[in-house]
């Protein structure tokens, strides 16, 4: 079951799911929108070879500001300026909004999943065309779904509890 707006507005007043900051005009027909945050990570150029479980930081530099370009066809990845926390009955899909769909950019397809605590850290496909994006600006749709029952095991990965832009992370396997 797809969760309205009025389920919404009734899940976030009882404290079911958890937004802050939160503001009202957020809450949409059959969603939540997201703004954009204030860290982004580009993917560096170069002709090194990366190997899981090895240092992902060399391939990424962060930024902190108030407004980001993405070139064409550039990978970097977001932060939600929003930090969410989902009920073990409760999922999300995230979408891009259509106006920004509409410009050329792209998201891979990306689940919330139920239990899920922490900013969301989103990759970005860049247009064919730069793209300045600014923080506070919404820019995902967050469509919640309830579960028949809550989910025997709920979230606890290694992105729980994630703030800012988290880079990548390989578990090694001994």
């Amino acid at each position: 079951m797809i969760l309205s707006d009025r389920d919404l507005k009734y899940y976030l007043e009882k404290g079911l799911i958890f937004i802050r900051p939160f503001s009202g005009e957020i809450i949409r027909e059959n969603g939540i929108d997201l703004r954009i945050g204030p860290q982004f990570a580009r993917l560096t150029k170069t002709d090194k070879v990366f190997e899981t479980g090895k240092n992902v930081e060399d391939f990424y530099t962060v930024t902190n500001s108030n407004h980001f370009i993405v070139f064409p066809h550039e990978h970097v990845l977001m932060t939600t300026m929003e930090y969410i926390e989902l009920p073990n009955d409760v999922m999300a899909f995230v979408n891009l909004r259509s106006t920004f769909a509409r410009l050329g950019l792209f998201i891979p397809p990306t689940i919330v999943d139920a239990g899920f605590r922490g900013q969301l850290t989103i990759e970005i496909v860049g247009s064919e065309f730069p793209i300045k994006l600014e923080t506070g600006q919404r820019f995902l749709h967050l469509i919640f779904a309830k579960t028949l029952t809550p989910v025997e095991n709920p979230y606890h990965g290694k992105y729980q509890y994630q703030n800012n832009v988290t880079l990548p992370k390989f578990e090694n396997k001994v």
